[in-house]
């Protein structure tokens, strides 16, 4: 035998022997003169003369893995509610990960009922008023030395005597220097949120 029996051209190329017969009926194998399938010849002619519509569709896709990120964020949603979580690199069962995905529902509920009654507020909107109290509050303090350098000047040279006398203008030069480095120093600390 010079090239394959039906039996081993169907598993070559996965169809049934029943459609390497049909095939070798309708002409599209290549024969050998002792009757055997040659398999590389009948390959190309298969491929030129099968209809793409009529060919079999490959297997459904198998599920794709689910992200370690996923799976991890189960367990932790499951640890957060004191249920058992799977074991790290154990897989999740179904059951858990349907346990997880009620709990997040039931948290999201929550969380819309908080916001709905008023005890929850938009983190853009804090963030903002934060950030323009902060503001008004370095202005006061960057305008304050102005304010007080002149009374701080005559309170301070009462103080050191008769004929004693301080510039306020050099006052308030000296308290806006302390004054700048201070906010500047304030400007540095960073909250925890980003």
């Amino acid at each position: 035998m010079q090239g394959m029996s039906e039996r081993q051209y169907a598993a070559h190329v996965g169809l049934s022997r029943g459609g390497v017969q049909k095939a070798k009926e309708a002409g599209r194998l290549v024969l050998f003169a002792d009757g055997s399938i040659n398999a590389a010849a009948s390959d190309v002619r298969r491929a030129e003369t099968t209809d793409p519509s009529k060919t079999r569709k490959p297997p459904a896709p198998k599920l794709k893995p689910v992200p370690e990120a996923a799976v991890a964020a189960v367990g932790d949603t499951l640890r957060e509610n004191g249920l058992t979580a799977p074991v790290a690199g154990g897989g999740t069962t179904y059951l858990q990960a349907k346990t997880a995905n009620e709990v997040l529902k039931a948290q999201e509920r929550k969380l819309k009922l908080a916001k709905l009654k008023g005890e929850l507020i938009d983190r853009n909107r804090a963030e903002m008023l934060m950030f323009r109290l902060a503001r008004e509050e370095r202005d006061a303090w960057v305008t304050w030395p102005a304010r007080v350098a002149a009374l701080m000047a005559s309170e301070l040279a009462a103080g050191l005597g008769p004929g004693t006398r301080l510039e306020a203008a050099v006052m308030q030069k000296a308290l806006e220097t302390h004054v700048r480095a201070q906010l500047d120093s304030l400007a540095e600390v960073r909250t925890g949120a980003g």
